[in-house]
């Protein structure tokens, strides 16, 4: 098997999945990527069975399909695994459905988040099928968070492979440093996007109500594609449970696709990184 070019999609027989792989598909023509359906085992003894009734399901619904998707089954912790898998395999993103924040996942943070934390390439989280060109137009909120500088090389491929059109839409602020630090993102961003041609608008948020909140509502009046977060700098469990930003995103009652790209690990030191790159 050859894993140079390929997109995972995580898999665990629900519908969601599903709708993970229809996503998947239209991304996987543009970058001419073979699929990986991944599905994390609890034991080594679950292996086989889970192998056949994965292989099972492409049979049955998948085998006329391009690209027709390979199973991969794995044993460990879907907090780990998929995130090792991806690297393992070196893909190039991953695709997963989410049921956005139920039941104690309000208390213990987002699943999803937990699963995407700590990981090299980009997470595209959906709840839906997909309805659009979802990297068209993507809607990337900027804060004042240094790591949104992190996501320019991210965004540089997405507009080489897709030809995306990048909404910056600029949180407003009162107080003077965060205030600095949005326009000190935004101008570090925009000048790169200029240099680089990538195609972007700035839209500065009303600043009514939560800014969360503006976001996801203008994506939905542009009817964007998806939305591109930041997750949080080595996010622990006080940002589960008072509630990274991001996992509201991800749980969006409009069901856009989210990219997530995790910002590089703090370095301990000064060259030794606690993990990644």
């Amino acid at each position: 098997m050859d894993e140079r070019n390929v997109i995972l999609v995580t898999w665990d027989f629900t519908e969601k999945s599903e709708f993970a792989y229809e996503n998947a598909v239209l991304a996987a023509s543009n970058l001419r990527s073979d699929i990986i359906f991944l599905h994390i085992a609890k034991k080594e003894s679950e292996v086989k069975s889970l192998e056949e009734r994965l292989n099972g399901v492409i049979a049955e619904k998948y085998a006329d399909r391009t690209p027709k998707p390979k199973a991969f089954v794995k044993v460990g912790s879907i907090f780990t695994a998929i995130g090792e898998t991806a690297e393992e395999l070196n893909a190039r993103m991953v695709f997963m459905g989410t049921h956005g924040i139920k039941g104690s996942q309000k208390f213990f943070g987002s699943w999803a988040l937990k699963v995407i934390a700590h990981t090299k390439v980009p997470f595209i989280v959906v709840q839906d099928a997909p309805k659009q060109n979802q990297f068209k137009d993507i809607v990337f909120p900027i804060n004042y968070r240094k790591e949104n500088k992190e996501s320019i090389n991210w965004i540089g491929f997405f507009s080489k492979y897709f030809n995306s059109n990048i909404h910056l839409f600029k949180a407003k602020h009162t107080d003077s440093n965060f205030v600095k630090g949005v326009d000190s993102n935004m101008l570090f961003l925009t000048r790169n996007f200029k240099n680089k041609g990538i195609d972007h608008i700035v839209v500065e948020a009303p600043g009514q109500t939560d800014f969360v909140k503006e976001t996801v509502d203008y994506a939905q009046k542009i009817n964007a594609g998806s939305l591109l977060v930041m997750t949080t700098k080595d996010i622990g469990i006080t940002d589960y449970m008072l509630g990274a930003q991001e996992q509201y995103i991800i749980a969006n009652s409009f069901n856009i696709p989210v990219i997530c790209i995790n910002p590089r690990p703090a370095k301990i030191g000064g060259s030794f990184s606690t993990s990644g790159s």
